[in-house]
């Protein structure tokens, strides 16, 4: 099965940190052309995914609310636009921190419903400081209003485009460890992995979206079940940081620099171009 990248790419409805938009181009020529299933175990922001098109994919991310939205544009968009125009009506710092105390409380949170959920995390992912989707040890959200002047909160043109997609194609939605979606990988799938980065400082240690930290144990983790993906002759390209555990940890994989701007940062003068890495066993 061919499944290239189509020419027309489709713009994620959420930014997410170390979203791979400004990566596209190098990430996507270096995917296969002859895989049977595309797996992405941590989608985040789904940039490679939508602007590489397979026809037929698995994608998961541990983040519930995240792919609570990503089921709700494909089941309700029309629901979901319209609970959004209602969040771009309302929208204030006081209104923000309404809608984001709503996890604070279980008898709220609980009541919503899942339309209402994604609803929520696209308005707060819109409105918040950076565009930084960042929770507590208690998986509340915590990051402050961002104060922008026109946010595009309803995005129905893309809500609308990645329904049509997630519709008309085989892609399976799922919310877990990545673990369990690796352990479906076979030979002719190929599997695209963004995991939270190795921390190279502690600026741009962004594995704060959700309560679970993926420390230098999960990474080693993570480094052998990529091993057992080479052994079953499953393709793999992962991005992470350019740093000396990560290039020790893959010394065995292929790798390649890229240059990346971080655009979501605490500091704004750690947003320059830094090196990260694609590694790869093909």
């Amino acid at each position: 099965m061919n499944n290239k990248k189509q020419e027309q790419k489709l713009n994620p409805v959420v930014k997410w940190a170390g979203g791979k938009r400004q990566l596209l181009d190098e990430i996507t020529e270096m995917i296969p052309d002859n895989y049977t299933e595309y797996i992405e175990p941590f989608l985040g922001g789904g940039a490679v995914l939508f602007g590489s098109h397979p026809e037929k994919a698995v994608i998961n991310d541990c983040n519930e609310e995240l792919m609570n939205v990503y089921k709700v544009i494909r089941d309700n968009p029309d629901e979901l636009i319209k609970a959004l125009e209602n969040h771009s009506k309302n929208n204030s710092s006081d209104y923000f921190y309404k809608v984001r105390a709503y996890d604070r409380d279980e008898s709220i949170y609980n009541a919503m419903t899942d339309i209402e959920k994604a609803a929520r995390t696209l308005y707060l992912n819109k409105t918040c400081y950076n565009g930084l989707y960042r929770v507590n040890k208690s998986g509340q959200f915590n990051t402050p209003y961002g104060k922008y002047k026109n946010p595009n909160i309803t995005n129905e043109k893309a809500i609308r485009e990645i329904s049509k997609y997630l519709n008309d194609n085989n892609i399976e939605i799922r919310s877990g460890d990545y673990k369990n979606i690796l352990d479906d990988a076979n030979e002719g799938s190929f599997v695209y992995m963004d995991p939270p980065y190795m921390p190279i400082s502690n600026s741009s240690a962004f594995a704060g979206y959700t309560s679970d930290r993926f420390n230098a144990e999960r990474q080693a983790e993570l480094k052998e079940a990529c091993d057992e993906l080479d052994k079953k002759g499953v393709r793999f390209l992962q991005s992470n940081s350019d740093c000396e555990y990560i290039r020790e940890l893959y010394k065995d994989y292929n790798m390649r620099v890229v240059r990346a701007k971080r655009n979501i940062n605490c500091e704004s003068n750690g947003r320059s171009a830094v090196n990260e890495l694609l590694i790869y066993n093909y």
